[in-house]
């Protein structure tokens, strides 16, 4: 009866522990699913092309629709891609960066 009481708090042990190791292995790789960066607050002053380098869209899943604008600087800021001088901005730098196109300007 003895041998069977320590069978069964074995096995107990052994689920109890997969378990929770299986639950921390989940739980540890749900964390890199989600977006990096999402935007909550935003520049609405109109920032000039010459300060910008880069641009990033934020994730579709994030609670807001945002671009990520990196200047010169190294300064990471949000504007709301709606607007129209985002807009324009978004469009020099897609034809400023562009590989071999030349611009009409």
């Amino acid at each position: 009866k003895l041998t069977n009481t320590l069978i069964y708090l074995s096995l107990l042990f052994h689920t109890l522990f997969k378990v929770y190791v299986y639950s921390l292995v989940v739980l540890t790789g749900l964390r890199g699913v989600g977006p990096k960066k999402c935007c909550f607050r935003f520049n609405d002053k109109v920032v000039s092309k010459e300060r910008v380098v880069d641009y990033t869209k934020t994730s579709q899943r994030c609670p807001k629709s945002a671009i990520l604008l990196e200047t010169v600087a190294g300064r990471e800021m949000c504007v709301r891609p709606s607007l129209p001088w985002v807009k324009d901005l978004i469009s020099y730098l897609d034809a400023k960066n562009a590989p071999g196109e030349s611009s009409h300007l």
